[in-house]
């Protein structure tokens, strides 16, 4: 099971391109889809998901091309994406059994999804009350319910944890990692830490391209030994971040203590670190955007 993404570019009126040849392959597992906003993330999960097609190139499920036989991927096919409607005087369990119809779930067995989803997803004791008047976590929880409903094996979910205290975002992580045995779930965020605690592998995207795809240790590798802190008077911390690519500050009674990413040390005091997934994530995008700077 893998979904071939092959030189696939999307161009919109105006000829612009909201992707541009981009290619990859997904294996079952976790993949954290990362960049930031006008990446051309959303772009091109609604082409895998076979709301919008390509401009260019092809995406091929299992041997069939998507755009030719979108019903082949539609029924293993679980989907939430960033805007997510609902219908407000309708209560949890009345609209997925909606949902469940039109994806063509038995009743029998769509009630017995239903139950062991709103009991995961924390929402069984509003299993009632209207969709109106539920918060936006607790929409966003429906929402995901809604995408697991046919036990998809292609779940692709666009910003899942925007809305979700801390508790409900670590149960949901917790939730993907169980699901990713057999399956693929592509994970789209500008949350670092969500992939950081989920992903199997890691796709980085800026205006419309591909920047890589990889493991997160193979990301973590492209900094290793280029991750440094130190601790600088605040009146330097505008020439600090001219010079290197600052990832995080936090001020101090003495300062403020800056995490950088630089080839060779920034100051003298400076001590190198371990990096994490962010200071990868930064390096990548500064790294695609010099290249294509120096492109140009």
């Amino acid at each position: 099971m893998q979904l071939a993404i092959e030189h696939v570019s999307k161009r919109y009126r105006g000829k612009n391109w909201g992707l541009r040849d981009v290619s990859f392959t997904i294996t079952p597992g976790v993949l954290g889809l990362l960049g930031p906003n006008g990446a051309g993330k959303s772009t091109l999960m609604r082409i895998l998901a076979t709301i919008t097609k390509q401009t260019e190139g092809t995406v091929v499920w299992d041997s069939q091309d998507i755009a030719i036989h979108p019903e082949q991927l539609r029924t293993v096919l679980g989907y939430l994406p960033q805007d997510f409607g609902i219908y407000p005087h309708l209560n949890a369990i009345e609209f997925l059994e909606y949902l469940a119809a039109i994806k063509g779930l038995k009743a029998n067995i769509a009630r017995q999804r239903i139950d062991e989803l709103l009991q995961v997803l924390n929402l069984s004791e509003v299993r009632k009350r209207p969709l109106g008047a539920f918060s936006g976590g607790m929409r966003q929880r429906v929402g995901i319910a809604q995408a697991l409903l046919n036990d998809p094996k292609l779940l692709i979910i666009d910003e899942p944890t925007v809305g979700l205290d801390p508790e409900e975002r670590v149960r949901f992580r917790n939730l993907l990692t169980d699901l990713a045995g057999e399956r693929i779930v592509i994970l789209s965020t500008h949350i670092v830490s969500d992939v950081e605690a989920t992903a199997t592998a890691i796709a980085i995207m800026d205006k419309g391209t591909l920047l890589t795809h990889a493991t997160p240790e193979n990301l973590l590798g492209q900094v290793e030994g280029k991750v440094w802190e130190c601790l600088v008077p605040s009146e330097k911390l505008i020439q600090i971040r001219e010079r290197f690519l600052v990832s995080s500050t936090a001020r101090r009674s003495n300062g403020v203590h800056v995490r950088l990413v630089a080839d060779s040390a920034p100051l003298q005091e400076a001590a190198r670190v371990a990096p994490t997934l962010e200071d990868a994530y930064l390096y990548c995008i500064a790294n695609g955007r010099n290249a294509a700077g120096a492109a140009q």
